[in-house]
């Protein structure tokens, strides 16, 4: 098989079946049957490889996850419903009561109140730090600190974290490295090249890209996999085999579509930096960006997600947002339509003021997710909105 993003992507899939199909088939069925009970005493016993019942794999859902193990570069994954089922899954999976967790601050808002408000009920607790405190993590570091965990980019400010530095500092110390790599897809950044252990993606974004079907799915080691296959197998969060099989389609686009999207986004970002109502814009690949340099060295493209701030803070940030009129106003991104969210009402609403800032998210900051219209009508749309 090459070597290419491209064709690995479209080219692997399930065996085909007595049909000769050209396209993957899908498997809309909860269980599968066996030949006689010897075959079924051996395959509940996983002394034989197969499918068994659609909670544990299915064929749409395996034929998802090794498309996504051989983009990461991993040696095994499991897919879950949705992004959040796939991180909270991963750390029930591998933590005990009493264990430690390190993360970045600027982590999503339902990650956040899994770390505050669901995991201390465990008696597991989580240290801080924050993007440009990258230095104070391994001050952080307990005797019973088993994980560290960062998004980069971040959601929603849009900072960059050094893979290869704290993926160095996780195996000085022993630590399980985990990275969501949601916002760069698999297609623009591979952690584990950085020395991540994990990599968890929200396949509800830019893998399926056009807002249709939730998925979640964590990759890597194929003893830590082991694991959270093991946990998932017995609680439940299982993928759809429709929507794995959607998403598997999709990854065949992912390539054309991110390169598209990031193309639009930088000529979005470009524009946003020269408005006069603008305060502030992040995009990894300006040169504007405090980590830009650290962009530039572990990602291909600068994404499709655009931070910026509107002077005048929360009221103008709300006429902006009313004023908009082709944009979709949504809490989703990765999509083929351009979102704009306003992340302090909504995506981290939940998050105190000092929380939400301490993050970087400011009252007036909007993220937009760009999409695959003419760039030229997106600009125009959001040029429009920042005049009123």
């Amino acid at each position: 098989m090459s070597k290419h993003f491209e064709t690995e992507a479209i080219r692997n899939q399930t065996e085909r079946s007595q049909f000769s199909e050209h396209s993957s088939p899908l498997y809309l069925t909860s269980s599968f049957v066996f030949d006689d009970a010897e075959e079924m005493r051996a395959s509940f016993a996983e002394e034989k490889q197969r499918n068994l019942y659609s909670r544990f794999t299915n064929p749409n859902t395996s034929e998802f996850v090794n498309k996504i193990v051989i983009m990461e570069g991993a040696e095994a994954g499991h897919a879950f419903a949705t992004g959040m089922s796939a991180i909270f899954s991963t750390f029930a999976a591998l933590l005990n009561a009493g264990d430690h967790i390190v993360s970045c601050k600027s982590v999503f808002g339902s990650t956040h109140g899994m770390f505050t408000k669901y995991l201390p009920k465990w008696n597991i607790e989580t240290s801080y730090f924050k993007v440009d405190e990258v230095d104070l993590v391994e001050s952080l570091i307990k005797e019973n600190t088993k994980i560290l965990y960062i998004e980069t980019p971040t959601n929603p400010a849009v900072d960059i974290l050094d893979l290869e530095l704290i993926g160095n500092i996780a195996k000085r110390h022993n630590l399980i490295f985990i990275v969501d790599n949601c916002f760069a897809t698999p297609y623009i950044q591979q952690p584990i090249k950085f020395g991540a252990d994990l990599v968890i993606h929200s396949a509800t974004k830019l893998m399926d890209g056009q807002g249709r079907v939730l998925g979640g799915v964590t990759v890597g080691s194929s003893d830590l996999i082991r694991e959270i296959y093991l946990f998932a197998r017995n609680t439940g969060p299982a993928m759809s085999p429709f929507n794995a099989w959607v998403l598997s389609k999709s990854l065949e686009t992912l390539a054309v579509r991110v390169n598209k999207h990031c193309k639009n986004a930088k000529k979005v970002a470009r524009f946003l930096e020269k408005n006069e109502q603008v305060k502030i814009v992040k995009y990894p690949f300006l040169k504007s960006h405090p980590q830009y340099k650290i962009a530039k060295k572990q990602m291909k493209l600068g994404g499709n997600i655009v931070a910026f701030e509107i002077k005048g803070g929360l009221e103008a940030g709300r006429t902006f947002l009313n004023n908009i009129k082709m944009c979709s106003l949504s809490a989703n991104l990765g999509d083929t339509r351009t979102i704009v969210t306003h992340p302090s009402s909504t995506t981290h609403g939940r998050l105190s003021e000092q929380d939400r800032l301490e993050v970087g998210i400011t009252n007036g900051l909007v993220r937009i997710s760009v999409g695959l219209e003419h760039v030229s009508d997106i600009i125009s749309d959001i040029k429009q909105a920042l005049k009123k």
